[in-house]
């Protein structure tokens, strides 16, 4: 995972360094990246049980560092749950990539739909690495 090289290179002290004009910082990035592949998996097969469902409202679209309360995992909980995400999820929806999602993903106001699991694993691909730009921005901001 590209990303995972991307956390390495962090130091704990920049994880919760927020820039002015950023929305978020390293530590929202690399959750957000976890947790958008789990409630993608999951709204592809409902069946399946998302990891950390409870770091959702920290890390989800929508959230913010701002307004963080209570435990937040640290950096090297994050890399850790990155480096084993994979392990999971590939044997999930191995043999699934034709198969159509239980609810597809509307992106903006209907600019695209994806309705199938091949769909989105693309889509989460394309989504890691722009958030890995932004932990490498981040990075070298700090």
């Amino acid at each position: 995972m590209h990303t995972i090289g991307r956390v390495k290179r962090v130091k704990e002290t920049k994880w919760d360094f927020q820039p002015e004009g950023f929305n978020n910082n390293i530590r929202w990035q690399a959750g957000h990246i976890f947790v958008t592949m789990e409630k993608f998996v999951q709204q592809s097969f409902p069946s399946y049980e998302p990891v950390h469902p409870e770091w959702m409202v920290l890390f989800d679209d929508g959230s913010s560092p701002a307004l963080w309360e209570g435990a937040v995992p640290t950096g090297e909980e994050l890399l850790a749950i990155l480096r084993e995400q994979l392990k999971w999820i590939i044997p999930f929806l191995e043999g699934k990539l034709d198969e159509k999602m239980a609810e597809p993903l509307v992106i903006g106001d209907d600019i695209m739909t994806i309705d199938t699991v091949e769909g989105i694993v693309q889509f989460l691909a394309w989504h890691e690495g722009t958030h890995a730009g932004a932990i490498d921005a981040l990075n070298k901001l700090t």
